[in-house]
């Protein structure tokens, strides 16, 4: 997989690998609702970051690890889409990209 090209598909297609790693080795079960469950955890430690970051909560301000759960959100929003069976390329051409078509 070259990274300079890489894909939504290729992707979702390595987080989803990690994942399953991952519920492995640490007998994760992850039943129905748990991607939507981690993807509100995830959120809440990227809205701890920002909010260290921007001086409004205690801790060392650290701009890696906002960058870091930002990934973390990526990623599980990824598997969420995925075990939800959302084609998240055709979701983001028609509620994001279709803008771009009218302004060419």
């Amino acid at each position: 997989m070259d990274d300079r090209f890489l894909t939504l598909s290729d992707l979702t297609a390595s987080v989803l690998r990690i994942s399953d790693i991952y519920a492995a080795e640490h007998s994760i079960d992850r039943d129905r609702d748990w991607a939507l469950l981690k993807l509100q955890e995830e959120l809440g430690e990227l809205t701890a970051e920002h909010l260290r970051l921007s001086s409004r909560a205690r801790g060392t301000p650290d701009a890696q690890a906002l960058g870091d759960e930002a990934a973390d959100v990526l990623g599980m929003l990824l598997i969420y889409c995925a075990r939800a069976g959302i084609d998240l390329d055709q979701a983001m051409q028609r509620k994001w990209l279709k803008w771009l078509e009218h302004k060419s």
